[in-house]
């Protein structure tokens, strides 16, 4: 199957030795366990592993783990809607990483920064806001037992869990893990043990934005692996004020850590937004989100500067740089006068 590897590396041009190098140690290990095997009675069996060469279970796992590898080597490579869209060409006064960004004032509807906040893009995990939003509306038993099945594995990005098939942990457990530490699997369950199921569930999420006014929203599963959930930055704005009504909703996505009980043993998870641990920021309510058609997303609800503000951060390119864009939003509020701000940030649009 070597050849499957090689015709993806074809594809990869930007990082071809990289890939390279996964396929020379999947192709010595497979080599180094055919190497083990002996004729006996004119049948190829395998010789028992030693600790100098692999198995053939070994060698197998090394090549899953190489094809692994190359698939998110090519995803990767492969441009977000926003770098498709040319978005990240819009220029802003903060020289902001994320090809779209807006900032409204929670209380008098204010913008304070506008960069392509009409612009509909895909929304990652971002998507589990509205998940929350209606779990809660259907008031159904936080308590009640969820369970993990294969309808739940990710097969749309190939994404892993430490949520195995047949975990059972509770609604609010499930929903906890969502919000927090953004737990695909868990989203998941949530729909699927909705009354009437997935479908019924997904049609829940469209009317709830419909309700809302969010008219640039679209869902089509409650997980956010799908591109094809997609919203505008104001639309999340307007998603984020109606999440933050609920008590529950804010309390669990800026949990900094929580620990579930799976069988015998005793899991951690921790948030996916590392500002929600730091001291100078003030979160009431976040989300963040990621798929490589959506680039680095971000959702908060936070106060600062005497004002509590809604930013919403999407298509931001670099790991670690819708952080970045929320902390030079932060700074530049703090150390400018509102008059000043409203000057200089609503002119990108």
């Amino acid at each position: 199957m070597d050849w499957l590897l090689c015709a993806a590396l074809l594809l990869l041009g930007s990082v071809p030795a990289e890939a390279a190098r996964t396929v020379a140690k999947s192709t010595a290990a497979a080599k180094a366990a055919n190497a083990g095997k002996v004729a006996r009675g004119g049948k190829q069996v395998a010789a028992r592993p030693t600790s100098k060469g692999f198995s053939a279970r070994q060698a197998r796992s090394t090549r899953v783990a190489a094809r692994r590898s190359v698939v998110h080597l090519a995803e990767s490579a492969k441009p977000s809607f926003g770098q498709i869209y040319g978005l990240h060409t819009t220029e802003d006064p903060l020289d902001l990483k994320s090809s779209v960004a807006f900032v409204l004032d929670q209380d008098t509807n204010e913008v304070l920064l506008n960069k392509n906040a009409g612009a509909v893009l895909p929304i990652a995990s971002i998507t589990k806001l509205m998940t929350a939003v209606v779990v809660n509306d259907a008031r159904l038993p936080l308590d009640e037992t969820l369970t993990i099945t294969q309808d739940d594995v990710d097969t749309e990005k190939g994404s892993r869990s430490r949520l195995t098939v047949g975990t059972q942990l509770s609604r609010g457990e499930m929903l906890h893990l969502a919000l927090m530490s953004s737990e695909n699997r868990a989203a998941s369950s949530l729909g699927r043990h909705y009354p009437g199921g997935l479908s019924a569930f997904v049609t829940a999420m469209n009317a709830k934005a419909s309700s809302l006014g969010m008219s640039d929203t679209r869902y089509v599963e409650p997980t956010g692996l799908s591109s094809q959930n997609q919203s505008s930055a104001q639309d999340l704005a307007t998603l984020v004020k109606a999440a933050y009504k609920v008590t529950l909703i804010r309390e669990l996505s800026t949990s900094p850590e929580y620990q579930v009980a799976v069988g015998s043993r005793q899991l951690q998870f921790h948030t996916t937004n590392r500002l929600v641990k730091n001291p100078e920021w003030d979160i009431g309510l976040q989300k963040t989100g990621y798929i490589t058609e959506a680039g680095q997303c971000l959702v908060m609800q936070a106060s600062m500067a005497g004002r509590k503000l809604i930013m919403v951060l999407l298509d931001s390119a670099g790991k670690y740089s819708r952080i970045g864009d929320a902390e030079r939003i932060r700074k530049w509020l703090i150390g400018h006068p509102p008059q000043a701000v409203a000057q200089a940030l609503k002119v990108s649009g």
